[in-house]
């Protein structure tokens, strides 16, 4: 029973999310148009101590990877830019999933390679977000670059990686850039965490 009540919640959020796209104010969107899908090569592969940082939030405070290690399994969600489209639909929608990230004891960690006043303003725009906001403006795009995530462009791909509590990476997806990644495929693979 509570699977079902589990796999209908996921249902009813993934029903939400496309409703987003209204969040931010078209006419502060930028669309940079159909970008390659991918363009950068992994740095890091499933089963490997994920590159530990720290970066500066948009709450004014510094995060630090590996002080979820024990505690969380995290959810890095790399984004292109702030004010894009896609961008503007993927982290408002893990709003709407808080409590799925949670029930598997999981924090979301938004990075992207805009500075953090850039970054204060498009979450602003969205309305908040629950999650930290980090900025891998510099060194510029370091640990996108450390993941193996840094397009030729200077921005980062649309990538999600999983990492448990030991700070192991356990689900990578460098996704089509042009595309927002499942969030139902990132709540079943938490869900395959022990």
């Amino acid at each position: 029973m509570p699977r079902m009540i589990a796999v209908f919640a996921v249902w009813v959020v993934l029903a939400a999310v496309p409703a987003l796209a209204g969040a931010v104010d078209a006419g502060h969107i930028y669309d940079p148009g159909q970008l390659k899908s991918v363009d950068s090569v992994l740095k890091v592969a499933v089963g490997q101590q994920a590159p530990d940082f720290t970066l500066p939030a948009v709450g004014g405070n510094h995060v630090t990877l590996s002080s979820y290690q024990g505690r969380k399994n995290v959810v890095l969600s790399f984004v292109p830019a702030a004010f894009t489209p896609v961008c503007s639909d993927q982290w408002p929608g893990y709003n709407f999933a808080r409590e799925l990230f949670e029930q598997r004891d999981a924090v979301v960690l938004g990075i992207s390679t805009d500075n953090t006043p850039s970054q204060y303003a498009w979450t602003k725009e969205m309305g908040g977000l629950w999650f930290p906001v980090l900025s891998d403006f510099w060194p510029h795009g370091a640990v996108s670059s450390a993941y193996g995530v840094l397009r030729s462009s200077g921005v980062s791909e649309r990538a999600i990686f999983i990492i448990d509590k030991a700070g192991v990476i356990r689900f990578i997806d460098v996704h089509d850039i042009n595309t927002r990644p499942d969030l139902g495929l990132i709540v079943r693979e938490l869900g395959n965490l022990k």
